[in-house]
């Protein structure tokens, strides 16, 4: 997917045989509808992955051998292969929302807070993306002060700031 830098609510720009296609959502990005599938690993990946591993059991079980055994052993290591770089790219994107939530707050956060930024967890962080910056330093003092996890942050949000990169 292609992004603006600062894309309008709910339009999203999609790369089709080298075309950009311009797609309207139903409804801006809401704390209720922000959670994304992506089609490649949920649709495609994990679901032919498990068939596969499953029919490699099947015929371990119906077929003891060498071949089969090494057939289940291979499906078993190509699933923990998807889930783990799937998880490693998740941990890379949550790396940058804190380095962008910490530089963000920087440049926003009266002095008292400031010195207080580190004190922000990874969850408190990746919960304060969606907050705009009118209220994310108001938040951010909430978070702290009542250690708020992600989804406290993301329930009190008044003006949501989507985020279209989050795969």
């Amino acid at each position: 997917m292609i992004h603006e830098a600062n894309p309008p609510l709910a339009v999203i720009h999609v790369v089709r045989a080298g075309n950009i296609e311009t797609l309207m959502a139903d409804k801006p990005q809401t704390n209720q509808n922000h959670a994304r599938i992506d089609p490649g690993f949920h649709q495609f990946l994990l679901p032919v992955g498990l068939v596969l591993l499953i029919g490699a059991i099947y015929n371990l079980v119906r077929n003891f051998g060498w071949s089969s055994g090494w057939h289940a052993l291979l499906m078993v290591w190509a699933m923990i292969a998807v889930f783990k770089i799937r998880l490693y790219a998740m941990k890379v994107q949550d790396r940058v929302i804190r380095l962008e939530e910490r530089l963000r707050l920087q440049g926003l956060a009266p002095e008292p807070l400031k010195s207080r930024i580190g004190e922000l967890t990874e969850d408190q962080l990746i919960g304060l993306r969606f907050a705009s910056d009118g209220e994310v330093t108001v938040l951010a003092e909430k978070a702290l002060a009542g250690n708020w996890n992600r989804k406290q942050i993301k329930e009190a949000v008044q003006v949501w700031r989507p985020d279209y990169w989050r795969v």
